[in-house]
């Protein structure tokens, strides 16, 4: 079979050799590797977890929807044989939604001319943390995003990069408040040696004088504080924490529907060929893989 190559060696010279049944997954094809003499099935998502897709998937949208992860433990003792521990539901989605976060990083999206960038504060088991992110204020999808110790201008780069490459040339007004950091640091992100100037136009507003506040972006920080003020601090370290945050991120752009959107998700505006229906968590995990 050329379009299969064996796990072990790379080898495409595979042949089907019988079925291999799982309590779990069900009847899976085998596969024979003529060169190594290795038999084995189709790695997908899923492979070697003892839980169904349906359920892993159903676990990651009760968490963003605001259910603690024992309290989803205690929702799965109800209707499934074998349960899950809260500490085994809290991997799940630390590892699908940095898997997921991967493939959504590397979307092209369709935005409009002004993005707005802004940081929350948090405080996680007696140290400060930050979170950097920036939305396009047409379709309010979080273009980019970054949970972190520090909010120093390396940080804030890597988000406004992130942004840069994903939006590419669309973008012609930033959005910041007063933090002097961001003029050198959005200068240099959208900056364009053909042009041998900055490509956009660097808007700040400081509330303290009266200038208002970057509104769409502080309506998506409420939305994002109802959902973490629970969370007795992050389990594990800052990468774990990124992880989950950058779950928000995607349940934010591509799962949550907005009112404001008539009922649509920002994903549906930011990047309409990337047909999502049924179960959207399963879905954005086999194109992650």
């Amino acid at each position: 079979m050329k379009n299969k190559q064996c796990p072990n060696c790379k080898s495409r010279e595979v042949v089907k050799r019988g079925f291999f049944k799982t309590e779990v997954h069900g009847t899976r094809q085998r596969y024979f590797c003529k060169s190594c003499g290795k038999k084995f099935i189709e790695q997908d998502a899923f492979y070697r977890m003892r839980n169904t897709p349906q359920k892993i998937t159903l676990c990651l949208d009760l968490f963003y929807k605001g259910v603690s992860t024992r309290h989803i433990q205690e929702h799965l003792q109800s209707f499934y044989p074998h349960n899950s521990s809260n500490v085994s539901i809290y991997k799940w989605i630390v590892k699908y939604s940095k898997q997921i976060g991967k493939f959504t990083d590397s979307l092209k999206l369709n935005v409009g001319e002004e993005m707005q960038t802004d940081e929350m504060e948090y405080k996680t088991k007696g140290r400060m943390a930050w979170f950097i992110d920036t939305i396009d204020t047409k379709t309010r999808f979080m273009v980019a995003s970054k949970y972190g110790n520090k909010r120093d201008m390396r940080s804030i780069r890597n988000v406004l990069n992130v942004a840069k490459r994903k939006t590419g040339n669309q973008i012609k007004i930033v959005t910041t408040d007063g933090f002097q950091v961001y003029t050198n640091l959005v200068r240099k992100a959208f900056f364009s040696m053909k042009a041998g100037m900055s490509t956009v136009e660097h808007h700040v507003t400081n509330a303290s004088r009266g200038e208002g506040f970057n509104h769409k972006i502080e309506r998506m920080h409420n939305t994002i504080r109802l959902r973490t003020k629970t969370f007795r601090g992050f389990h594990g370290s800052t990468e774990s924490a990124d992880s989950i945050m950058k779950g928000f991120e995607i349940y934010y752009n591509f799962i949550r529907k907005h009112q404001a959107l008539n009922g649509r998700t920002p994903s549906e505006l930011a990047c309409p060929e990337l047909k999502l229906e049924g179960n959207r968590w399963l879905r954005l995990i086999e194109l992650s893989q």
